[in-house]
């Protein structure tokens, strides 16, 4: 630290100890100045001849012995006071950056100029600034940081703007120009020590990171740190992402839990609301200056901090371009109102900005519709991106599924968002709804065959299709639908050994079922709610049973006698219900006697939850049997 000493006479000054200053000479003090509760016992000859403002206070008190005088809006107060003084004794002062602003304010207060004295104190403070404080780096800090107390004295001495403006202009040379001491605790690459395994014995200057200023500002309070940040970027030489790297670090410091990821309130949420809104008004415009994880840590501490909403929307605009490089685990934000364990309405807002960039369509509510819509031109969004995304959203959807109080709509909505996205594999959706299946057990038959509508069958994985079709969980009509596109994969690469990755049981159905496949391709379902009546149930048109032929036992020219038969007796009607359920309860029961049997896949494999007891298993099978009777 940089310091200056002022004077040659030795420090006279003593106290008594009840805030009472005075100076020790053989000659009695003729003024007491009063500076807030301190009284200093003073001689007038040595503070006149320099100070024209006290000149003025004691010309107005009039001539008496022992005059006393008040100046209790010095700046600076009583410490800034006693360095005039001494000055003007000639004792030796000793200034620093930590005092030096003080002084230089308390002086223009006294008026203590050259053309009162030549050499004053004002010059002599001026010239320290200027040749010694303003020229280090972390003296410009402490010198900016004093200057909070003594506004706006600092402001109209221009202090302020020259401290910002000497901070910025070091945070803005190049790297290879520093050679001052700084602040920086990132953990140092092996070369950057000196200690690189190859070292050929000549000690290499240690490089200097582009981003090396960050934590030094971080001492600064939020109004001080604002005034540099906007000096910096002004001046043009620091990249958007330095400048992102700034405000993450400030973030940490300064807002109590963020490091945690659960900010608190602490004992001034004004202040921490304060720090947080202007670090999301100082956000860089360029597109991945910050990271997308740390744009929703912004947006939790946001909701959790109660910021309003022109913040918020910010920075769901911000995270929703970026989503693609977030994690599940980021978009775990708690619900601020208790409802649910998670706010899943927050990150369906983030999601759809993502949706809505490249012309995508947005949810729509009465309310949104009556709202002014700010139209932005659309952003090209890679398929990459778009299935990044879509698993992101499974992924997340898998982990507030655990969540008992989530309803079944809010759930849907955000599975919903994401389905246009070209995902070739559909695993991730189809753990999510197992686990909401797993979590909600009392949901009705409308709404399973409500949130399995939004899987397409064709797009599961062997390892997943195996899952679920030992999945009591699972509709009965998804069970089949699944059946029926295994067999389909397994006939069409029978040579790549698509059938012998299958469980025993699955595989022995496959066999009992083989036959001709030629016919079936037209028989495709799909995921609409109109397309679950293709499969065949006891209520269903008997005719429905020839699109199921591929999971029967005969090949494509029994199924079509088959068909023609059971137009002969359509009048039967008990008849055709028989025969309209045998094909799904033999194949049920297969399964689940399989399930008894200790199969290597169990309900649990993706799903997490515990394999059915025999007990459990034969409830169920009767429960489906009896779903599917004859009436």
């Amino acid at each position: 630290m940089k310091y200056m000493k002022l004077g040659s006479k030795p420090d006279a000054f003593q106290s008594d100890g009840n805030n009472i200053r005075f100076v020790a000479t053989e000659l009695a003090t003729d003024i007491v100045v009063n500076v807030g509760d301190v009284k200093f016992h003073l001689h007038k000859f040595p503070l006149l001849s320099k100070s024209p403002r006290l000149q003025k206070l004691v010309v107005a008190t009039g001539e008496e012995e022992d005059e006393e005088i008040d100046i209790p809006d010095i700046p600076g107060g009583p410490a800034a006071f006693e360095i005039c003084a001494k000055f003007c004794y000639g004792m030796i002062v000793t200034l620093n950056a930590y005092n030096a602003v003080a002084a230089r304010c308390a002086a223009e207060y006294l008026e203590m100029h050259e053309a009162v004295e030549k050499g004053n104190l004002i010059y002599k403070i001026e010239v320290f600034l200027s040749s010694s404080i303003l020229r280090a780096w972390k003296d410009s800090i402490i010198v900016l940081h004093t200057t909070r107390s003594l506004l706006p004295w600092a402001e109209d001495l221009k202090l302020v703007v020259r401290c910002t403006d000497s901070i910025a202009s070091k945070a803005s040379v190049d790297p290879s120009e520093v050679d001052w001491s700084y602040t920086y605790n990132r953990k140092k690459l092996p070369s950057e020590n000196g200690l690189d395994p190859h070292w050929n014995g000549v000690r290499k200057q240690q490089s200097v990171p582009k981003d090396w200023w960050v934590e030094d500002l971080c001492d600064l309070e939020m109004d001080s740190y604002k005034r540099v940040l906007i000096a910096i970027r002004t001046k043009g030489k620091i990249a958007d992402d330095v400048v992102g790297e700034a405000l993450k670090a400030y973030a940490y410091r300064r807002l109590p839990g963020f490091a945690k990821g659960s900010v608190t309130c602490g004992s001034d949420p004004m202040r921490s609301r304060t720090i947080l809104e202007t670090i999301v008004w100082l956000l860089p415009t360029e597109p991945g200056s910050v990271s997308c994880s740390f744009l929703l840590k912004l947006l939790r501490s946001a909701s959790a901090l109660e910021c309003g909403e022109t913040c918020k929307k910010e920075l769901i605009r911000r995270a929703g371009r970026q989503l693609q490089e977030a994690a599940a685990s980021d978009l775990l934000l708690p619900s601020a109102t208790g409802e649910t364990v998670y706010d899943v309405d927050l990150v369906a807002s983030v999601v759809e900005e993502f949706v809505t960039q490249d012309g995508g369509t947005a949810r729509t509510s009465p309310e949104a519709s009556e709202e002014v819509v700010e139209v932005r031109s659309p952003v090209f969004v890679s398929p990459s991106s778009k299935a990044a995304v879509a698993n992101l959203v499974y992924e997340y959807l898998a982990e507030v599924a655990k969540d008992p109080d989530l309803p079944l709509p809010k759930f849907v909505e955000l599975a919903e968002m994401v389905s246009a996205a070209s995902t070739p594999v559909h695993d991730g959706l189809y753990r999510a709804i197992d686990v909401y299946l797993k979590e909600h057990p009392g949901l009705s038959k409308s709404e399973k065959r409500r949130i399995c509508s939004m899987m397409d069958c064709r797009k599961l994985s062997t390892d997943a299709c195996v899952h679920a079709v030992q999945n009591e969980r699972l509709p009965l009509r998804v069970v089949v639908q699944i059946l029926f596109f295994v067999q389909m994969r397994a006939a069409a690469a029978p040579a790549a050994g698509g059938v012998s990755q299958l469980p025993g049981n699955v595989k022995a159905l496959l066999r009992e079922n083989g036959g001709s496949y030629g016919s079936s391709r037209s028989a495709v379902t799909t995921n609409t709610e109109d397309d679950w009546d293709g499969v065949p149930t006891a209520g269903g048109d008997i005719n429905s049973l020839k699109s199921a032929g591929p999971v029967g036992r005969g090949g494509g020219s029994q199924r079509s006698s088959g068909g023609s038969d059971v137009s002969k007796h359509g009048d039967e009607k008990g008849n055709g219900k028989v025969k309209g359920i045998l094909l799904p309860k033999r194949i049920l029961s297969k399964l689940w006697s399989g399930k008894g049997q200790g199969g290597e896949n169990s309900s649990s494999d993706m799903s997490e939850s515990p394999g059915s007891v025999a007990q459990e298993e034969a409830k169920s099978t009767h429960s489906r049997n009896t779903r599917h009777s004859v009436s």
